[in-house]
This record gives C-alpha cells, structure tokens and sequence, in this order.
C-alpha cells in the first residue's frame, strides 16, 4: 500500500503555508508540543485519526508525529477535506488517505486504509472508525488501547455501543468535557456556520427570520450569532427544557410545521434525521437557504427534496438549487453536509487549538493507562489543565483558594 493517497502532491507548499498561520495561534497545542517533546510519549504508537483535513487538524497530527507517533489519517467529510492541506501532511510524515469530493465508497474504502496500519489509538470525529473496527476489523480490538470522540453525533453512537454492551475498547468523550463543548459547541459553531453560510451566498442576515432547529450548544451559538447579525430568531425543540431556555434567552419558539412557512434560513444542530422533510418543504417560502450543522448529511431530507422538485440548478459554488414543480426555489448549502466545513475552513483556529489540545492529551491518556471497554469522560484536571493554559498563553491570571477557603469548602459547618 502507498504511503499516502492524495488528489496532487503539488499542492504541498499551498497547504504548508495555511498550516504555518494556523500554528501561530495555537498557544495550547505549542505549550503540549513544548512539554512533551523532549519525552517523546507517543514513540512506538501508531495513531489512526478520521477527522476534517484542513489546517488546524494538520497542526494536530503533525505535532503527534513529532512526539513519536506513527499517524494514519482520513478525512472524516468529503466536502470538508482540503487537497492542499492534504498533500502537506504527506510532506510531514502523516500517512494520509482523502480527496476532497470522495464517494461515500472511497471514504470508507480510506477508513480501512488506515486501519490497515494496525493502530494503537484511535481519534474519531463521528465514531465511523471506532464502528468500522467493531463492524468489520475485530481482529484489530486486541491491539487498540483506547479512542478519543470530538463531536456530538460520535458520542451519540458510541453511548448506544456502550449501552449494548457491544463497545471492546475504552473511549474518552473529548464533546464533553468543559473546555470543548463551551468553547467549540458554542463559540466555535455559532461563528463557523455563519461564515460559511455569508461565504457562500453573499447574502445579509440582518432582517432574515433564521430557524434554529436543536438548541443545545451549537443551536445556542448559530441563535445568538444570528441575533446579533440582526436577524429574527425562530428556535425549534423537542426538549421542553431547552425549548424553555430559549424562550427566556429572547427567542420565538415553535413547532417546525410553523417556522416552515415564515422562515427565510434554516439550520439544523440536532443529530437527528429528517429533522425538515416533506411536509416543511411544501409550506416554504421562495428562495429560502438550508444549511446543517450537524455531523451527517440526514438532517434535512434530500430524498424528499428531490422527489418534489421539477430540476436542480447550480448558480453557485456549494449551492443546490432545487426548483419546486411550483416554481419555489428551495436553496441547500454544502449538499447538506457540514455547513461550516464543507462551505468554510470550520471552526476558528483558536478554539480549535482548546480541542485539539484536548485530543492530544486524550490519546496520551488511553495510550498510557489500561482502562476497562467503556465510554469515559475525559479526566477534570486534564480538562482543567487545557483551559489553564490557555489562559496562561493569553496572560490572563485568575485568582487561587487560600487554605482557608479550600478547608472551608470542604466543610459542612459553618
């Protein structure tokens, strides 16, 4: 098998450079590179990865080749990789397998290519690797001391594994822990999928009535970015709970039967399938823009799509134009994948740095401790130690617990 398999080597130098602005403003990952380079923790690992290849995820893997590890990686999108980028990680010594535009055949044909180098430790963005190798590489589970997951919809699969009692090898939920999801959920999504969208169509959101479908983090992030771009915000829920929450964070809530008929954008953070269907799509307005934030293309429904309209059209670079037998214009972004990576470069760089940095030491944590088959939350003084030095990077001090305050906490008298 070739070292690596990319769409043009040429494009290196490209990739390169994009790599080398991103690594500026990753003080985490430096201060993890700095810590551990001399120790070189990772030597005799062999790292499988499927994540999104663009340059904050190089940054990642190219710093785990440094501390030792042999690093095998996918692209975990067809419109997310980046062929630039790519054909860099090859020049760096990552065995990579991905081209931007992959059939959902070659995708999971390169989840196999990089299982072939028998890992050690796996990080997933989605599960697909983890269920691969439960699926149909169990002769791998021996070998394989841990996995690390980065996303919602991953965590979602692997807690049904767990649950099963089918999951063989432990699993750090990197979505989770603190210094991700507050930072990468919200801040991360609620930016990214609005670039992405404005890169795409060109288009003001100021004055729009935006439909949020799912108001967890990423929900919560698109709504409050959309709120300050000027938009009238429309929240859809199955949670009472969260439904609750966005009505006092100033949203209208409804059902999606409703916001259907006065929505202008539509973005889906559920994890869910067929979250804007039939039914929806008939009650839309003309030229109405829908974009997905979550991890699979499912959540707005594309067969049905299809079915009801006369012809596609595409006037522009990401854009699906599906034209209603009606003479409706029902606009789809990035085929309805991942909005922020399929039409963008994903989430910010400095978020991604508090990510990343988490993966990094979650890989090291499994590959380094035995730990019994099971979903694990990633530990809270790595999870602490992130976000301090995060911090630190920027020359923020926060303030320490005396003794006297720490005793006292610890007390149940006054």
């Amino acid at each position: 098998m070739a070292d690596y398999e990319v769409a043009d080597i040429n494009l290196a130098e490209r990739g390169q450079k994009k790599i080398d602005w991103a690594w500026q403003y990753m003080p985490s990952m430096q201060f993890l590179y700095n810590k551990y380079r001399a120790e070189q923790p990772f030597k005799g690992a062999v790292i499988a990865a499927c994540l999104h290849l663009e340059a904050k995820t190089a940054n990642l893997l190219i710093t785990l080749t440094k501390l030792g590890a042999r690093v095998a990686a996918c692209g975990s999108n067809p419109l997310s990789t980046q062929d630039d980028i790519c054909a860099a990680l090859a020049k760096n010594g990552v065995h990579v397998y991905s081209r931007r535009g992959m059939s959902t055949d070659e995708y999971f044909a390169n989840v196999n290519k990089v299982l072939d180098y028998k890992p050690n430790v796996i990080i997933d963005d989605g599960a697909d690797v983890v269920a691969t190798v439960h699926s149909q590489r169990q002769e791998l589970i021996p070998e394989i001391h841990g996995a690390s997951e980065e996303t919602t919809s991953g965590v979602k699969r692997l807690k049904a594994m767990a649950n099963q009692a089918v999951l063989k090898f432990p699993v750090l939920d990197v979505n989770d822990a603190l210094s991700k999801y507050l930072f990468d959920n919200r801040y991360g999504t609620g930016q990214s999928v609005w670039d992405g969208f404005i890169r795409t169509t060109n288009m003001i959101v100021a004055g729009k009535t935006v439909v949020i479908a799912g108001y967890g983090w990423c929900g919560r992030g698109a709504a409050m970015r959309a709120a300050g771009f000027g938009a009238h915000v429309v929240v859809t829920e199955v949670d009472p709970h969260k439904a609750c929450e966005a009505l006092m964070d100033g949203f209208r809530v409804m059902s999606m039967e409703k916001a259907a008929a006065i929505g202008d954008i539509f973005l889906t953070f559920t994890g869910n399938i067929h979250v804007i269907r039939r039914e929806h799509f008939m009650r839309m307005k003309n030229g109405v823009v829908l974009g997905n934030a979550g991890h699979f293309d499912v959540e707005i429904s594309k067969p049905d799509l299809s079915a009801l309209s006369d012809h596609v059209e595409h006037l522009r670079d990401n854009i699906d134009t599906y034209v209603m037998k009606d003479g409706r214009r029902i606009n789809l972004l990035g085929e309805g994948r991942l909005t922020n990576l399929a039409c963008a470069d994903g989430h910010p760089i400095e978020i991604m740095d508090l990510s990343f940095s988490l993966q990094l030491e979650s890989a090291l944590h499994v590959y380094t401790h035995q730990l019994e088959p099971g979903l694990y939350p990633v530990p809270h003084e790595t999870d602490r130690a992130v976000m301090e030095s995060k911090l630190s990077a920027l020359g923020i001090e926060i303030d320490t617990m005396t003794n006297e305050q720490v005793e006292y906490m610890r007390s149940w008298q006054e």
